[in-house]
């Protein structure tokens, strides 16, 4: 891995996660925050499942945040999600606002 000086290290991704976001911070534990939003994204894709969609075009994925806590990411194609969001409206009477 080449870059320029000594910020080799995170040329790149300054761009993505924001300066000073750093990507393992000692003593924090990452693997149970990513084990519970596992078990909640499986459920979660369980669901997806059940009500028709393919997790090739619309899953729940599971990581973490930098303090350790588990995030769920809901990845897919932007017609999945489009269908996804008609699904959530038409339960929540139409109207878009939170159930």
């Amino acid at each position: 891995m080449t870059g320029s000086g000594e910020s080799w290290l995170s040329d790149g991704l300054d761009d993505v996660m924001g300066v000073g976001h750093g990507l393992w911070v000692p003593g924090v534990d990452y693997v149970a925050g990513w084990r519970e939003a596992r078990e909640v994204a499986d459920r979660l894709n369980r669901a997806l499942l059940g009500a028709g969609f393919e997790l090739s075009e619309l899953r729940a994925v599971a990581a973490t945040g930098e303090d350790g806590r588990g995030l769920v990411r809901l990845a897919g194609w932007p017609e999945a999600v489009d269908q996804l969001a008609g699904l959530l409206e038409g339960l929540a009477g139409g109207g878009g606002g939170a159930v």
